[in-house]
């Protein structure tokens, strides 16, 4: 009796079961190799590219040891350190209180329409930091709307400072929003019984669990602001600092040890600002318990009507700026024909890369967010929903984890340093949208990281172990299971790049071709040409595009995200 029972159980089963092994130790195993293998290319070896180059003393190239100490040595980098930091230090002492306040009065008040007030402050994410800077100079240049305001033009160290104010304010303000979101309703209950006032209660509770974030979004503003060269360009007249000369020392000196040694020191403060934030991370713990309850705030008319002011005030200042921009470029000749026509929008009668540049622009955002999106997905799942390969997976996370320590124009650096020796077998990528798409994806991986990871973890490990109970290929369970569960979030990841590849300048201005040219270049390019309404069309056009495809995406996204519930209670384990 026990010989024909155990014959159809070795003959049948095991078959199957080795298959699908086999099947997932390949998917696993080999996409964490292979993506192991692409992070060495994308972010490990162009960054020691950097510190090589920089070493390296070959001859005209402005590198080595002896340059070196000449260079941190001179009173002009003195100059230019000092320069970096003022304006650096000044923009995060203005935009991190202001983007505090804002946050708390979208997340702590009750004033009306705050979905509108979010996404007017939001929109400087999605146009070039020349933008700002060219509004800029049409409301406060020599010939400016509003010149009479000032007693000097806004050329200078305050052209700087409220050109990267407005830049870097929604940076600021989407790290406040998502610390002040988190609030347990029970401290504030508690504490109101206890007699404490508004102020005490802010300073004991809401204070010590958002000024981790604070010290981020500082952090951020800070390292945005010292390695962007765009407003600088634009506005910074004769103050210079050492984001705008490491550009030149590339683009228009060829020096490129001088590039790489003034790009290892702005790769200086933005390494401590991650070491010492992952380090308060730590301290901190977490932010609320699972008992939490959501803390809704309660009515106050002076409360609510002093912040609707505030919000109205700085969402105010930004369309005026954004508009002013978009008005520039439909003005015929400023300032002195005010008729409005699509004169500059005529990019192929203008120097500065045309409408050749938007198309390059538009194709590289799309190759970055699909591929981008699916490299950061799936390398997310590995990592996170597949056991084994420990010491893989820890340099999977580190290198991950690098790029959001490297500053756009450092990684870019690192790129030319790497790609462009002649001896590399991959020099043949050096000025090709493949490359672009790569420095792109690479640039912004750990943000999308980050956010695959949070959607990922939120899966329960029993539908892993459910795929495998009934022997199907784990590859097989991701693509019917995972990702149509996590397609809302994936949709988010693809809204992140492609918008993030459109707006991108410091990276990729040292990687272009004639035939690959962007629109973010394009603008600088008649900027410096004195084309300020070709520029500011540009701007505008970029904006618009990346406004439009968030919409879409944010819809599909709503629309995907009561389908993935759907999902859920269907799925194995529920």
């Amino acid at each position: 009796m026990a010989a024909p029972m155990t014959l159809p159980l070795s003959t049948a089963k095991p078959a199957p079961r080795n298959g699908a092994a086999l099947g997932d130790r390949l998917f696993v195993v080999g996409g964490k190799s292979l993506l192991l293998l692409v992070l060495v290319l994308a972010v490990l070896l162009p960054l020691l590219a950097i510190f090589w180059k920089g070493f390296s003393g070959e001859a005209g190239q402005g590198g080595g040891l002896l340059a070196a100490r000449e260079l941190f040595a001179s009173a002009n980098f003195h100059w230019l350190l000092g320069n970096s930091l003022s304006v650096a230090f000044t923009v995060a002492a203005i935009v991190v209180p202001l983007a505090y306040l804002f946050a708390y009065a979208l997340q702590r008040t009750l004033i009306p329409a705050k979905g509108l007030w979010r996404g007017i402050s939001l929109l400087p994410l999605l146009a070039p930091s020349m933008l700002p800077a060219i509004a800029l100079v049409y409301l406060f240049g020599n010939q400016g709307l509003l010149r009479g305001l000032l007693s000097d033009n806004i050329y200078g160290f305050w052209g700087i400072v409220v050109g990267e104010a407005i830049y870097t304010f929604p940076h600021a303000l989407m790290i406040l929003l998502s610390a002040l979101s988190l609030a347990d309703a029970r401290l504030f209950d508690a504490a109101s019984s206890m007699g404490a006032g508004p102020v005490r209660a802010f300073c004991s509770i809401t204070w010590p669990a958002t000024r981790q974030a604070v010290f981020a979004a500082f952090c951020l503003v800070f390292t945005l602001t010292i390695t962007d060269f765009g407003v600088p360009v634009v506005v910074g007249g004769d103050y210079q600092v050492l984001a705008l000369e490491a550009y030149k020392a590339v683009v228009g000196q060829q020096q490129f040890g001088r590039g790489a040694l003034i790009g290892m020191v702005l790769l200086v403060p933005a390494l401590l600002s991650f070491a010492v934030d992952a380090w308060l991370r730590r301290r901190q713990g977490e932010a609320m318990s699972g008992r939490a309850q959501v803390f809704e705030p309660k009515p106050c008319k002076l409360r609510d009507g002093c912040y609707l002011a505030l919000v109205l005030l700085v969402c105010a200042a930004l369309l005026a700026v954004i508009g002013m921009a978009v008005y520039s470029s439909l003005v015929k000749f400023w300032p002195y024909n005010l008729s409005l026509s699509l004169k500059h929008y005529m990019f192929d009668d203008t120097a500065g890369g045309g409408w050749l540049a938007y198309r390059n622009s538009v194709t590289m955002a799309l190759c970055t967010a699909l591929i981008g999106s699916v490299v950061v997905f799936t390398g997310a799942y590995l990592m996170e929903k597949t056991s084994g390969q420990r010491l893989l997976n820890q340099s999977l996370r580190l290198l991950s984890f690098i790029p959001m320590a490297v500053p756009g124009l450092v990684l870019g650096l690192g790129y030319v340093f790497f790609f462009n020796l002649a001896g590399n077998p991959l020099h043949v990528l050096y000025g090709s949208m493949a490359l672009l798409v790569l420095c792109t994806i690479a640039h912004y991986l750990t943000t999308a990281q980050m956010t695959a990871t949070t959607a990922l973890r939120q899966l329960d490990g029993e539908f892993e172990a459910a795929a495998l109970s009934l022997k199907a290929p784990l590859y097989r369970h991701f693509l019917r299971v995972t990702v149509p569960i996590c397609l809302p979030a994936l949709l988010d990841i693809i809204r992140y790049l492609f918008v993030s590849a459109m707006t991108t300048v410091s990276a990729a201005i040292f990687l272009y071709s004639p035939d690959t040219i962007l629109a973010a270049v394009a603008v600088l390019n008649m900027d410096d040409a004195g084309n300020v309404g070709g520029a500011a069309a540009m701007s505008t056009l970029i904006l618009l595009t990346s406004a439009g495809a968030s919409l879409l995406l944010a819809a599909a996204s709503r629309g995907l995200l009561r389908r993935s519930q759907a999902w859920r209670q269907r799925a194995p384990g529920h």
